[in-house]
């Protein structure tokens, strides 16, 4: 079972035609950590939509050719993909396009709708044709049956967002405007801000904001909605405060990038903090601190500067191999494991270690690192990790369709120790959760089995997929 994680939308308003495109090719340069599977960029230029879309990185879709094939325009929206409603490849490759009644439109989404199942078979019933196996594509269908009957497109997202149930973050595109959303939970980040130019520009993730030169303005509130027009910028906050804010804890512990700054705390911070509350809830004695890259490094210099014990670089990464969880199959995933990481000698042999890292999902991932570790002649190595123990499905954007194969559901603390190889293994208290977003409601369903949504009768990530003797005649 492969485990996939966030996707990563970008959006850019501009009052008079620019390289927009250009401005989101960097923006989605910024978010490549959200998503490895595919991209897409779609440009408007006067009411007209040019697209790029491609399986790959953010470097392989948008060559010197294709980008040069995208025109100046007012307005653009991109998207990279992982996967957590259909299939990777490049038909479910956003931001999704759709040509109705009143206009078009263009939509890139990040989340997972917990209603998808439901929504999708009334639409079907209705006559909808869907092209792809995306709950992306469900949104906008939704959006546009709504436009039939709404004076505006921002009218028609909100009347659309009493029916969709779950974890959205959007950034649409319509023929003269921009608009970004929210649901009504706050599951996924997104922020706006302004460049030096007076483009305005959306993103899933400040970093991005940054990287192409915008200031930050703020985060949309769950529920805001957020117009971007010739007028300049509207807010409609009517499904704000309709739901208990549920934003997802582990943006903070692995998803975002630790310099990107999210409820207010920097996600570095809150990853130091992680490590500080790791060295009180679980002490040992050792001659080193070490983290995992990228996303243990942060909990490993608070847990050495909260213990007193030095802190060490114990790995080396391949940058340019994608992340361990994304594998379409476990041979894949443990070869990548020995490609991505090599233990740097001098800081550990002979050594008692510490390794720090943000999760243990299978456990098979967290054998290999460790074994790294012996092979470079680690004398002990005790693994710490700055989230607690992954017990239950997400249904809101991690890949994670049931509690098969969790290692957590079926083992102790102990016993997963030993499955890993390590000396020792302390997890991250689920009551310390609160501590890394102070004053901000999340989402740790995945680690105590709390819901903020109805738990979906259908679950299983291609359930759109399924061939035709499974579908009992549909």
């Amino acid at each position: 079972m492969a485990i996939h994680d966030e996707c990563g939308v970008f959006g850019v308003y501009s009052p008079q035609p620019a390289d927009v495109a250009g401005i989101v090719y960097y923006g989605l340069y910024a978010l490549q950590h959200r998503g490895q599977e595919s991209a897409g960029i779609v440009v408007c230029e006067d009411g007209l939509f040019r697209s790029v879309k491609g399986v790959g990185l953010v470097g392989e879709v948008f060559g010197k050719d294709s980008i040069s094939q995208l025109p100046k325009g007012s307005m653009a929206v991109g998207h990279v993909r992982y996967g957590t409603t259909g299939a990777s490849g490049a038909l479910n490759c956003q931001p999704i396009e759709i040509n109705h009644l009143k206009g078009k439109l263009a939509v890139a989404h990040n989340g997972n709708l917990s209603n998808a199942y439901e929504l999708r078979s009334k639409l079907e019933l209705g006559g909808a044709i869907f092209h792809t196996t995306s709950d992306t594509e469900i949104i906008a269908y939704t959006i546009t049956q709504e436009r039939l009957s709404s004076g505006s497109i921002e009218e028609a997202v909100l009347k659309a967002m009493d029916r969709l149930d779950g974890a959205y973050s959007l950034c649409l595109m319509s023929a003269r405007k921009l608009i970004a959303v929210r649901d009504k939970y706050g599951f996924k980040p997104l922020c706006y801000g302004k460049t030096p130019q007076g483009a305005y520009v959306v993103a899933s993730e400040s970093c991005a904001l940054s990287a192409v030169g915008a200031e930050m303005i703020a985060e949309l509130e769950p529920g805001e909605l957020i117009v971007f027009d010739e007028d300049g910028l509207h807010h409609d906050r009517r499904h704000c405060k309709r739901a208990k804010e549920s934003f997802c804890i582990f943006e903070y512990i692995y998803f975002s990038r630790p310099d990107s700054v999210i409820g207010g705390m920097p996600v570095h911070r809150s990853r130091k903090i992680a490590g500080e509350l790791l060295a009180q809830t679980c002490p040992i004695d050792a001659d080193v601190v070490i983290g995992v890259p990228d996303s243990g490094l942060d909990a490993a210099l608070g847990y050495s500067q909260k213990s007193g014990i030095p802190y060490g670089i114990g790995f080396i990464k391949n940058k340019y191999i994608g992340r361990t969880f994304i594998s379409p199959g476990q041979s894949e995933r443990v070869n990548q494991v020995k490609i991505k990481l090599n233990p740097i000698t001098d800081t550990v042999k002979g050594k008692r270690v510490i390794m720090i890292d943000d999760s243990i999902v299978r456990g098979t991932t967290s054998a290999q690192i460790v074994r790294l570790l012996r092979d470079a002649g680690a004398k002990e190595v005790h693994v710490r990790v700055s989230s607690p123990p992954f017990l239950n499905p997400c249904y809101y954007g991690t890949d994670i369709d049931s509690r098969e194969n969790l290692v957590a559901c079926n083992h102790t603390v102990e016993g997963i120790a030993q499955i890993i190889g390590a000396d020792s293994l302390g997890f991250l208290p689920v009551e310390s959760l609160g501590r890394l977003c102070p004053g901000k409601g999340y989402c740790s369903a995945c680690f105590t089995g709390d819901y903020p949504t109805p738990i979906p009768l259908h679950t299983e990530k291609n359930r759109f997929e399924r061939p035709l003797s499974e579908k009992n005649g549909r």
